[in-house]
């Protein structure tokens, strides 16, 4: 497990962790957010300046290609995606432009990002700015604001990643390191990336490429009321998910859901463990962490019948078996 020292770090403070396997794609020309509002499973259309959404990009068959946040920075937008599928996911959408106004350009290695999370990461970030403490109690989530920081401009967006207050901050990637060091002078703390992985966790956040994939429906990982308008027009994927809303009351094979490993030698327990019940697999592993809160704890799919708080199941680790209980996300909520 990780000290509760540096844990404590984050919840009580501000911890400051640099953004390194992100990609940020910028969309510009005249039909920019209705030329997305038609590919992605959330309401570009209706955001203006200064707001953003998270979204999902699906196959016809309602599969994430990937997730993403759009912001809207007035004269063009910002999509913030993993990474590793940055070139696939630009080549596809630069295949779908036509007649329409629209550029898409990779501006990852001019664009950087770091991340500002915690319950003093506003006041850390009011006073590296030099205003009011107040300033971004107010900031929702994707919900982003130009400030200028020792001398930079810098774009300002709200972040739950970790499920506690934050943000995630966009400079020029050559104001990066000159940002990071005001924030520290500032009281934010280094951080690792295990205690933001403890916390996600914990906030019971999936993350493409560990709990979600290029099979999953957005509907099995419980992201949909963030990810998914339900009033918008039509997207890539629609016909699916509103067949399993509509017809299928929503149900679907499996879901996502937080575990407690509590038996044995927990801490051997790991990522694409498989679940059983009754000797029977019912599921996987997809996140684990040692958290000092709550112990041993993972995120994992388990089937549809199964995905109830209280319900024991087996985590099976090769040879060894522990006992774990599926609780309510995000960890430490009631039932």
């Amino acid at each position: 497990m990780i000290s509760n020292q540096q844990h404590d770090a984050v919840r009580r403070g501000a911890g400051l962790a640099d953004v390194l396997d992100r990609g940020r794609l910028v969309v510009t020309g005249d039909d920019r957010a209705a030329y997305l509002h038609g590919l992605l499973s959330n309401d570009v259309l209706a955001l203006g300046p200064g707001q953003g959404c998270y979204a999902t990009y699906l196959t016809p068959q309602g599969r994430m290609i990937c997730d993403l946040s759009v912001l809207n920075l007035g004269d063009r937008l910002l999509l913030d995606l993993p990474g590793r599928l940055k070139d696939a996911v630009l080549a596809k959408l630069q295949q779908f432009v036509f007649a329409e106004d629209v550029e898409i350009r990779d501006e990852t290695e001019s664009i950087g990002a770091i991340d500002l999370h915690g319950a003093e990461a506003g006041a850390v970030l009011a006073r590296a700015c030099g205003g009011d403490p107040e300033g971004f109690s107010d900031l929702g989530e994707y919900a982003h604001r130009p400030v200028e920081i020792a001398g930079h401009h810098v774009t300002v967006s709200g972040s739950r990643d970790v499920g506690l207050p934050g943000f995630r901050l966009y400079a020029g990637a050559d104001a990066i390191l000159a940002l990071g060091q005001t924030l520290e002078r500032h009281g934010a703390v280094r951080v690792q990336p295990a205690i933001l992985h403890v916390l996600r966790v914990e906030a019971g956040r999936p993350v493409f490429g560990i709990d979600m994939d290029e099979t999953t429906i957005p509907l099995e990982a419980g992201i949909e009321e963030r990810a998914i308008s339900m009033t918008k027009g039509c997207y890539v994927g629609q016909e699916i998910i509103v067949r399993v809303l509509h017809r299928g009351q929503g149900r679907v094979a499996r879901r996502l859901v937080g575990l407690v490993v509590s038996a044995g030698d927990a801490t051997q327990a790991t990522e694409g463990d498989l679940l059983e019940v009754d000797g029977t697999d019912i599921g996987r592993l997809t996140s684990v962490a040692r958290s000092p809160r709550f112990g041993v704890i993972a995120l994992g799919y388990v089937r549809r019948d199964l995905a109830e708080p209280g319900v024991a199941v087996v985590v099976r680790h090769g040879g060894a078996r522990f006992d774990a209980t599926v609780v309510a996300l995000p960890f430490g909520a009631p039932a």
